[in-house]
């Protein structure tokens, strides 16, 4: 019996995964619970196992696919089993239980519809089909279609990259422009890839520089199209639908760091490693948990007031920016927050969170002092209501007034904190209070222990 291997979901949110690699072969033998692929979701990238044992029949989305959830990816069976019913639509050969239908445009007979096609007649295309195409610079008016009434859906497409000559993306959009026949132009890039200076007219801009000094400008210098990746389109849409969907503003305020500094001098002293962003997500625990309005979040018409204060702290990653939560932040101690933020970041840069670890935030807290920020504005990470944008710590010269009204200028170690709010439930006087809870509880650490 045949086994269908589907598009995973791996977390609340995930709507479509893309396969990065493919660590079998067709063919080959699998056995349930060793490594079959590896995706890659809005957040990380997952080695999914073999949930069956048996032989990799086919492979219908190949590396590089975006595929909707539980959406068919494989098929497992015994060898030489018929599986042609299983494997119908875009991503295989035409179904051999109805050869009625599939007999007039078998795609190895047909012969290229485009040819056929008279000039300017429109050409019936899939979504996918389309998608697929102008993802790696395919005319679709070029591609056969093998499809009811010749319609070019997915595999079409791919069968199509597959027998014409590799070409970069420019080579591909100036030959398309001039008429050019990629199929008689020999490519003199890696593995034979179709550059700019192998058509027959060369790139206009570039030829009378290639006749003075054709050593040096061989290679053409253009524009270069890669995919989003999982992440980088989670991260697109999130802080685009933030834009368009909060009432978002900012205050800043400057705080002055000196105690915070001595406290995680006498953790270290203790030898308990404890961060700078670790005392900064505490003072904003206990300040969520005196002000609920802020650690609340906006559905629809009412406001969801949470009992909980989880504060993601923002990671750079390869490709992106993760959020990884600190549950229960305003229970737990500071050293407590430490040990779960350092497992947090590892697991992170690791590719190893799972769903728990960054959904459920209440507040986020984004640190860039380490690349030398004075100050930044932070975007609002839905569904929350509330993110600190903390900048650099910096010694600063600071106008002080001493219990005789004289003023003095003293050298503090100060850092700019800046809340961007949803002003649609969080008023400017409440974010301009919650500021000065989170300064109180900084200049004052030993309330936070």
């Amino acid at each position: 019996m045949a086994t269908i291997v589907i598009m995973p979901k791996q977390g609340l949110m995930m709507e479509e995964g893309t396969i990065t690699s493919w660590l079998k072969k067709e063919g080959e033998a699998v056995t349930a619970g060793e490594p079959l692929f590896e995706m890659e979701t809005d957040k990380l990238t997952i080695t999914m196992d073999a949930e069956a044992s048996g032989t990799l029949l086919k492979i219908l989305h190949p590396e590089g696919d975006v595929v909707p959830i539980t959406q068919p990816i494989a098929v497992l069976g015994e060898p030489g089993e018929d599986v042609s019913a299983l494997v119908g639509g875009d991503a295989a050969p035409a179904q051999a239980a109805a050869p009625a239908e599939a007999a007039p445009a078998p795609a190895s007979e047909a012969p290229a519809p485009a040819v056929e096609r008279a000039p300017g007649e429109r050409v019936f295309s899939s979504p996918r089909a389309r998608l697929r195409a102008e993802e790696n610079g395919v005319d679709i008016a070029a591609v056969p279609g093998s499809g009811p009434d010749g319609l070019v859906i997915e595999r079409d497409v791919n069968a199509y990259m597959a027998n014409r000559p590799a070409v970069t993306p420019l080579a591909a959009n100036i030959a398309k422009a001039q008429g050019v026949d990629l199929s008689g132009v020999t490519g003199s890039g890696s593995n034979g890839k179709i550059k700019v200076f192998d058509l027959p007219s060369g790139s206009p801009a570039a030829a009378p520089a290639a006749q003075e000094a054709p050593a040096a400008v061989q290679q053409s210098r253009g524009t270069r199209t890669e995919k989003m990746s999982g992440m980088r389109k989670a991260i697109s849409r999130n802080m685009l639908a933030s834009k368009e969907t909060n009432a978002q503003t900012n205050h800043r305020i400057k705080v002055d760091m000196t105690a915070a500094i001595a406290l995680r001098k006498q953790y270290k002293d203790l030898g308990i490693k404890i961060s700078y962003n670790d005392i900064i997500v505490r003072a904003c625990a206990k300040a969520l948990a005196d002000m609920p309005i802020v650690n609340a979040s906006v559905e629809g018409d009412s406001i969801l007031y949470h009992d909980y204060v989880n504060v993601g702290t923002a990671v750079s990653v390869p490709g992106g920016l993760i959020v990884p939560v600190i549950k229960d932040a305003d229970i737990i101690g500071l050293s407590s927050i430490a040990a779960r933020s350092a497992a947090l970041i590892e697991k992170a840069r690791e590719g190893r969170l799972t769903d728990a670890d960054y959904h459920g935030g209440t507040f986020t807290v984004s640190s860039l002092g380490m690349f030398d920020l004075d100050d930044f504005v932070a975007i609002i990470n839905p569904p929350e209501s509330a993110i600190l944008a903390v900048g650099k710590i910096a010694k600063t010269p600071v106008v002080i007034t001493d219990e005789e009204g004289e003023d003095a200028i003293v050298i503090k170690s100060m850092c700019a904190l800046c809340l961007s709010y949803d002003h649609r439930i969080i008023d400017g006087a409440e974010a301009a209070k919650f500021l000065q809870k989170v300064k109180n509880y900084l200049q004052n650490p030993v309330l936070l222990i």
